[in-house]
């Protein structure tokens, strides 16, 4: 496992990763105050539909902006089989052959910018030279076909969320947004980010936090 990036890289690392990302069209240096590897909740009040009652994973978060991965919003009726079909990794008839792990891996509404490309966050068990961003606790971020591959063969991550798009502020953007209560913030863990109890997790988010969403105020401060 290789040392986790400085952040003033990660973020650097975020952009190569989405340049690289998987094409589904086609088949402040001491980082005080940083929130990469933590959860961005979103406030009861937030009026911004694509981000309303979202739980994201912060892949990146630097004075250069931030990156992140809604992980509590389905991809409606997308299959990931019928994807791994699509992008011509296995055959039709190959389906039913999948090992559990890729045959009931979720696929995820990561955000709205580039909703045409994957991108798949992971535990760290898995890990591509030049293709995979470490980011904490033990949650990784790739996008390229490779680790697709590895997960239709049986010998990809243990944990892992197919995401399509993802989130993106500009510098200062995210850091304003928290000031004007737009978002909650805490420490991320496994089951938040990888469970497959999706309609769950946001209250489970608040709950990791001590807030009750029903008690919780216009102008409630951030963890």
């Amino acid at each position: 496992m290789k040392t986790p990036r400085k952040k003033t890289e990660k973020l650097t690392a975020a952009a190569q990763v989405h340049a690289s990302g998987i094409d589904l069209s086609e088949g402040d240096a001491s980082g005080a105050g940083y929130l990469d590897g933590q959860l961005l909740i979103a406030m009861p009040v937030m009026d911004d539909e694509r981000f309303a009652r979202s739980v994201i994973y912060l892949c990146a978060h630097s004075s250069e902006g931030a990156m992140g991965i809604i992980v509590n919003r389905p991809a409606g009726s997308i299959d990931f089989p019928e994807l791994l079909v699509q992008l011509d990794i296995i055959n039709e008839a190959d389906q039913i052959k999948l090992p559990g792990g890729a045959e009931d891996m979720k696929v995820m509404k990561g955000g709205p910018v580039d909703t045409g490309r994957g991108f798949v966050l992971h535990s760290s068990d898995f890990f591509i030279e030049d293709a995979t961003l470490s980011i904490d606790d033990g949650i990784c971020l790739t996008a390229t076909l490779d680790i697709l591959k590895a997960i239709a063969a049986g010998s990809g991550p243990k944990h892992a969320i197919l995401a399509l798009g993802y989130a993106g502020w500009a510098p200062g953007q995210l850091e304003s947004e928290i000031q004007h209560n737009g978002w909650l913030h805490c420490p991320a863990d496994a089951d938040l980010v990888f469970g497959r109890d999706a309609e769950d997790k946001y209250q489970r988010a608040l709950n990791k936090i001590g807030i009750d969403l029903a008690m919780l105020s216009n102008d409630a401060g951030h963890a």
